[in-house]
């Protein structure tokens, strides 16, 4: 079938549920017929993933369900399968051909950071069985120096400072990426505090067989022959962009050489006037919730003006290397650009003390209460 409007208005789709994707939905909600489709239940907020192994009781907080975002569009839970112009073929056999599109698939990402669960009650549980899983761990092995490994072994310090945490990396120090060296100074200086056992330029044989997550006798080996112990493994590497809808498509091409979907300053795909693509699958910038956030007001005021035919077209501006590494509720650092390096409490105060949990709730009309 072929999806039209019986409102008169223009029809918008966004596929994918993330952080621009709700964005940008809920913002042109009162312009246009909206659907919103994405293969899993709800919405969840990834920034406090990682706080769920050693907080179990935000599990329900970081959840929030598609069906209670959008006043008068609607929410179809499926996948596109192909993705050819604007028009979008689903994997229960619909067609949605759109006078606008928004592409926010989003990637993957290794569990707990993300959860691949499509179903609300089994991605809780599975968070909930990793927190036991790490309760009973004395020894963790983290793979991977990134944002998401640091964040990870500051977590499980702050709450549970008896467990011995490794993080190795192949890499010669932590956070690679556009980071001046001052910050990476003060995150190893932060976790030397914690007691977390940094093991750089080190190369592991193998994975642990073992799957991430779960409890195991863990041993491997480095090239150098030195053997590492533990109880429990993660691994916090490896992204795994969700553009597979446009292969054999006339967007195929869109594609840069890595993946990422070639945007222009407006956030149009290259080549597109009404089909645009924001968050993790673009190449506009790093893959950040921030980042997405700022894209979707681009993507939404654009929209909403071609509609209007009101207000000036909106370019988005990268963000450059700001980050903010919460190493537990009150420790960490970050960069802020004119700001220079992020004290402990400034990163505690922006993002480890609450992780941001309650912020997006309002996009669902649920209140922090009613999300507890």
């Amino acid at each position: 079938m072929t999806e039209t409007t019986s409102t008169g208005r223009p029809s918008v789709v966004v596929l994918g549920g993330g952080y621009g994707g709700v964005s940008v939905a809920k913002t042109l909600d009162e312009v246009a017929d909206v659907t919103l489709v994405d293969p899993t239940e709800g919405f969840v907020h990834n920034v406090a993933a990682l706080r769920t192994l050693v907080q179990p009781d935000l599990v329900d907080r970081i959840y929030l369900p598609y069906d209670r975002l959008l006043v008068h569009g609607r929410f179809v839970r499926d996948r596109a399968v192909r993705v050819d112009g604007r028009r979008v073929e689903l994997e229960s056999g619909g067609v949605l051909e759109p006078d606008y599109l928004v592409l926010a698939t989003g990637s993957s990402y290794p569990f707990p950071a993300k959860n691949d669960e499509p179903g609300l009650d089994a991605a809780k549980a599975r968070h909930r069985a990793a927190h036991e899983e790490l309760a009973r761990a004395g020894r963790v092995l983290i793979v991977g120096a990134g944002p998401a490994g640091l964040e990870l072994a500051g977590e499980i310090k702050a709450f549970a400072p008896d467990k011995h945490v490794v993080v190795t990396d192949v890499a010669d120090d932590v956070l690679a990426g556009p980071f001046v060296q001052e910050l990476r100074d003060e995150l190893r200086r932060q976790l030397a505090e914690l007691g977390v056992e940094l093991r750089l330029g080190v190369k592991l044989r193998e994975l642990p067989g073992a799957p991430p997550a779960t409890r195991g006798a863990i041993r491997v080996t480095t090239t150098e022959g030195d053997e590492i112990a533990a109880d429990i493994w993660y691994r916090t590497f490896g992204v795994e962009l969700h553009t597979e809808y446009l292969d054999g498509g006339s967007l195929a091409g869109v594609r840069d050489e890595r993946g990422y979907v070639r945007v222009d300053p407006r956030m149009r795909v290259e080549g597109e006037t009404r089909v645009f693509a924001l968050g993790d699958i673009a190449n506009a910038d790093r893959d950040v919730a921030a980042a997405a956030g700022r894209q979707a007001e681009v993507v939404a005021g654009n929209i909403r003006a071609l509609i209007t035919g009101e207000g000036e077209p909106l370019e988005y501006a990268r963000l450059g290397p700001l980050i903010a590494v919460p190493l537990g509720p009150e420790g960490g650092s970050g960069f802020f650009g004119d700001g220079g390096i992020a004290t402990p409490e400034m990163v505690a105060e922006l993002k480890g003390r609450d992780m941001m949990v309650d912020r997006h709730a309002a996009l669902f009309d649920v209140s922090p209460d009613e999300a507890q």
